[in-house]
């Protein structure tokens, strides 16, 4: 088995429903990024993805991290499952998340992030891709987007649970919010 694949049934479905019943799940949550020879972003990586209710939105590079892995490891392969095994993520010394999101079942605590399966809190990153990026596992598509094309009405729309939101806070931390 290669290092961005999980190991089949390291949680059953069964055992996972019922430790998102009773616990925040923790992810790392990654916008991919296309910068400049100074390190400033010039787009940003969205997938198409089929979410678990059968409907396709826009979304980030997300998933859990495994017990016993590191944050940083969690992000490596994240990335290289959704993005492909040439995508050559850029992890900095010292990953630090430009934010960190809480999701909820329902919306009713007013954060803005919602999940209906769980209680998840996702630690949010940045990540310069330099490789070929090509869709693999579940993700449809890769759209590299301008910051101004990111946040367009017509991108958000497609985007659900707060991530819209996420991409915006990641186009302020680096300093191209339009």
């Amino acid at each position: 088995m290669s290092s961005t694949q999980t190991a089949p049934g390291w949680l059953s479905p069964q055992d996972i429903g019922e430790v998102r019943e009773r616990v925040p799940i923790v992810y790392v949550e990654a916008i991919p990024a296309r910068v400049d020879h100074l390190g400033r972003l010039e787009r940003v990586g969205l997938l198409l993805r089929q979410r678990p209710d059968g409907t396709i939105s826009r979304a980030l590079v997300s998933g859990r991290v495994l017990y016993g892995e590191t944050l940083r490891e969690a992000l490596w392969r994240n990335l290289a499952k959704d993005l492909g095994p040439e995508a050559s993520p850029q992890l900095p010394p010292n990953p630090a998340p430009f934010t960190v999101a809480e999701y909820f079942p329902a919306d009713g605590l007013g954060t803005g992030y919602t999940d209906p399966r769980q209680h998840a809190v996702a630690l949010a990153y940045i990540v310069a891709v330099e490789g070929e990026c090509t869709p693999a596992e579940d993700t449809l598509d890769l759209a590299w987007l301008s910051p101004h094309e990111a946040v367009t009405p017509a991108v958000s729309a497609e985007m659900t649970g707060g991530q819209d939101r996420l991409v915006r806070l990641a186009l302020a931390a680096a300093g191209c919010l339009p």
